[in-house]
């Protein structure tokens, strides 16, 4: 599963009628499977305690209508929604939307149990209540209505704020309505993995994880950390979500494919990709590194890149280059959905993060530099790795430039 996440209103028009087959032709070519449509729901704005303008998709004020916005004719939403849908499952992806258990507007319409406060900072939300009796019946009606639209999953906001046996329950009785259906869970904390895969869910974010290895390499730690957290996590290594961007996190300030193959190539777990990272945008004009989720500001690289989609044209020559090994690359991690892997850390002390991917037929080194200098070295392999992956190098040259990969067939 590779994921490409999209905030709605800041891609083309801000319109659902802005997706198309161009659109679609386009994320194939990057190996996409699933189009995560971030801020569908209806959520609150233009009250005093809205954060932004149109404020944050988070904070949901009506969990079975659409933002108005989105739509060409707001009074023809749903149907411009369902339509949206539809083209969608006829390129041959499917359709992952937002579902937050955790709280819902100030201001929200219905009768959803919450109490008068709010976790964090989250000042435009209130907790809902899920003591209640009442709760799980009204989340599973809600969810219902969105598979009922033809949704095929969701990205399940902050998971480890709601008891993990409410959310199995919640889980178990939709898989009666869509046996096949997606729950995504944004999990933080490695402890709770686990218990919340055993509840139902498919995927979790390995944040953690992946991610904050990735970045501790970054800042100069070892590369063994990758190395250990694949080990720790054995089993629960293929529902994980691995990601190097989202609209949580800060934009890489360049684009970084050391990371990205640490990420995507090193074993079989999903991919999540942010939109405009296949460009490299780093969100450099905004003083927290994130491209925000509460206003309407589209950054000129996701103005460039739509305009490239439909007309060819628009995106500068990096761009460019960027996002022509961004589809090379993604097409490879496609290709090797289900290879084995074999960690070469062990018996490469180069300071590289050195991984094999084979299949009995074909073998390919990885060699990832997290560095800001380039590095010559050979890579050795094993008898053992040898005698794996079928290959008869022992030792190879490899030349990396500064936080690169060179993949090489063995």
């Amino acid at each position: 599963m590779i994921v490409y996440q999209v905030l709605t209103r800041l891609w083309g028009k801000g319109r659902f009628s802005d997706w198309n087959v161009k659109e679609f032709n386009y994320l194939k070519k990057l190996g996409v499977t699933h189009i995560w449509f971030t801020g569908i729901p209806r959520h609150a704005t233009g009250a005093p305690f809205v954060k932004g303008d149109p404020g944050s998709p988070y904070s949901i004020c009506d969990w079975y209508d659409v933002n108005p916005y989105l739509a060409d004719v707001p009074g023809n939403r749903m149907q411009e929604f369902r339509s949206l849908v539809d083209r969608v499952h006829s390129a041959g992806l499917k359709v992952i939307t937002d579902y937050i258990p955790n709280h819902v507007s100030p201001d929200y319409k219905g009768n959803l149990p919450r109490y008068d406060w709010c976790d964090f900072d989250w000042t435009d939300t209130r907790k809902v209540n899920w003591s209640d009796p009442a709760t799980l019946p009204q989340m599973i009606d809600i969810l219902s209505f969105w598979l009922a639209l033809g949704v095929d999953g969701f990205r399940c906001d902050m998971v480890e704020l709601v008891h993990v046996e409410q959310l199995g329950r919640l889980i178990s009785e939709l898989r009666k309505i869509k046996k096949d259906a997606v729950f995504i869970g944004e999990a933080y904390d490695f402890a709770n993995y686990r218990p919340y895969l055993d509840a139902g869910f498919d995927f979790l974010y390995d944040k953690s994880g992946e991610y904050d290895a990735v970045r501790s390499i970054n800042g100069g730690a070892p590369v063994t950390l990758l190395t250990s957290n694949w080990q720790r996590l054995q089993d629960m290594q293929p529902r994980m979500l691995n990601f190097l961007e989202n609209h949580d996190e800060e934009r890489l300030p360049r684009p970084d494919f050391a990371a990205l193959a640490a990420a995507a190539a090193f074993n079989n777990a999903s991919y999540l990709m942010y939109f405009g990272e296949e460009i490299g945008e780093s969100a450099s004009d905004e003083s927290n590194r994130r491209t925000s989720i509460f206003d309407q500001r589209q950054p000129e690289s996701i103005r460039r890149l739509c305009s490239w989609i439909r007309c060819a044209r628009g995106l500068e020559p990096g761009e460019k280059a960027t996002l022509e090994r961004y589809r090379n690359f993604m097409q490879m991690v496609a290709a090797i959905q289900g290879w084995k892997n074999y960690d070469l850390c062990w018996c490469n002390p180069c300071g590289l993060f050195t991984f094999l991917r084979y299949n009995g037929a074909e073998c390919l080194l990885f060699a990832c530099n997290f560095r800001d200098f380039a590095v010559d070295c050979e890579i050795f392999v094993p008898e053992d790795a040898r005698r794996l992956s079928g290959t008869s190098d022992s030792s190879l040259p490899v030349s990396v430039q500064p936080h690169d990969c060179c993949v090489i067939h063995c």
